[in-house]
């Protein structure tokens, strides 16, 4: 292109200004590969950037690849499939997104190999193509983006949570829980486990820790004795060896009150009465005992019987709230008319069960057990072998008078079952093995925290690992 410029302007221009035209002609040539020169760096640069954001954009596709597969390890089996499609579509787009990169990238490399001879041409199809890139890019990353939320957003909510199995165990949790029982316990245990010989030293000393771990006296005679037979049938020597043995005996004990609660299969409902004393969370148990029974498919209805203490009701009723449970209750009346009622709603209903609260009161208060008597009394009138359940619910920091209570409620409505509280905030633990020797009423469940599902059926084998390992 130039030499032409240059013979047709060496004829049209005399010989003397020849030579001026030459050095201006080679003088534009220069800036011309200049500029040449400079367009080419430019769009190498470009093609560099682009790659550099396609890598980035690539990268952070391939993490969210890897959190849908990990969140999909963790999901039922319901969720998981829809988050294993999720990922497909995400590998899919960003092996999209690479092709069109990659293909964007070669484009530019050959434009920019066209640029000596057509320049400015060469210059503006790079451009284009780098926006290009840029384009699809930014187009296949949202449609990413937009497809991760639309898997997330049609997963079931309960596979947006940890599932059971990542939480911890509920031995652990027991264990755990009784850990101001276990640390008492151990410290007080140290010497006699340690290693000593067998002899009456150990064997009094092994009696004192018992007697202040609120075991009782009756219960503690019966753990020495059972203690000193498997000493004897077994040979042991070694204080070491009195754990184990102390493990077994204790075991042996409270074993006969681990009755889980069965629930009949009937048409009717299966009424189940809560009393005990006033601060030994009884509401609390209710909430909790609610959502387990819904965990096994029952449908449950609250009566907010305690018609006595201030804001139960409300208490109630925000459990009820909680677990989306029903919750009869009056703003007047008595706790009897209350719980007649909540069956009677029930049955109209077809409910499997109802959890009656009642207000909270002392043994000692006759007028209020003669009360809680009417209640019972009211209850079979709804349905003829109602109350199915009569637990009574036990505050483990109280000791050595949860006795007392429980003989108390027994002699007054005849208990099927005990609900121990509070097990997480006492160094009073033996007290179940008080209750095996002197009242062993069936503990059904047990509590070891806050939480809504830190309450659950009795296992005495875990609670004296938990106790004492």
């Amino acid at each position: 292109m130039f030499s032409f410029f240059r013979r047709k302007k060496k004829q049209e221009t005399p010989a003397p200004e020849e030579a001026q035209i030459q050095e201006t002609a080679a003088k534009a040539e220069s800036e011309v590969a200049q500029i040449v020169e400079n367009i080419k760096e430019d769009a190498e640069s470009l093609t560099e950037s682009v790659k550099g954001q396609v890598e980035s954009a690539v990268e952070t596709v391939s993490s969210a690849v890897e959190q849908v597969k990990e969140t999909v390890a963790e999901m039922p089996s319901e969720a998981a499939e829809v988050a294993e499609k999720a990922a497909e579509q995400v590998e899919a787009v960003k092996e999209a997104v690479a092709e069109t990169v990659s293909g964007a990238v070669e484009q530019v490399k050959e434009a920019v190999a066209e640029m000596p001879s057509e320049a400015e041409e060469a210059a503006e199809k790079a451009a284009e193509y780098v926006e290009s890139a840029k384009e699809a890019v930014a187009e296949t990353v949202g449609e990413v983006v937009e497809q991760v939320q639309e898997a997330v957003a049609a997963m079931p909510s309960e596979a947006a949570a940890p599932t059971e199995e990542s939480k911890p165990s509920w031995a652990a949790r027991l264990k755990q829980g009784l850990t101001k029982s276990r640390d008492k316990m151990a410290k007080s245990l140290a010497g006699v486990f340690g290693g000593g010989q067998i002899d009456e030293d150990l064997y009094e000393e092994l009696e004192t820790v018992l007697i202040t771990g609120d075991m009782g006296m009756e219960a503690t005679e019966y753990l020495m004795k059972d203690v000193r037979d498997r000493v004897s049938l077994k040979g042991l020597k070694d204080g070491n060896e009195l754990r184990g043995a102390l493990k077994d005996a204790l075991y042996d004990l409270i074993k006969p009150l681990e009755k889980p609660l069965v629930l009949p299969e009937t048409k009717e409902p299966f009424v189940i009465m809560l009393a005990g004393i006033n601060g030994a969370g009884k509401t609390t148990s209710i909430g909790k005992l609610a959502k387990y029974f819904q965990a096994q498919g029952k449908s449950v209805l609250l009566a907010a019987g305690d018609t006595f203490r201030a804001a139960a009701r409300e208490q109630l009723q925000a459990w009820g709230e909680r677990n989306n449970v029903t919750v009869i209750s009056q703003t007047t009346g008595d706790s009897a008319a209350v719980c007649f009622d909540a069956v009677q709603a029930a049955k109209a209903r077809g409910i499997d069960i109802v959890l009656a609260d009642t207000a909270g009161r002392l043994p000692t208060q006759l007028h209020l057990m003669e009360e809680i008597k009417k209640v019972k009394r009211v209850l079979q009138k709804a349905i003829p072998d109602a109350p199915h359940e009569i637990i009574v619910v036990l505050d483990a920091n109280i000791g050595q008078n949860a006795v007392n209570q429980v003989k108390a409620f027994d002699d007054a409505l005849g208990l099927t079952g005990l609900i121990v509280t509070k097990l997480d905030g006492t160094a009073k633990g033996g007290i179940l093995a008080a209750l095996a020797s002197d009242r062993p009423v069936p503990v059904r469940y047990i509590g070891v925290g806050e939480g809504i599902d830190d309450l659950r059926p009795f296992d005495a084998r875990a609670f004296v690992d938990a106790l004492l390992d």
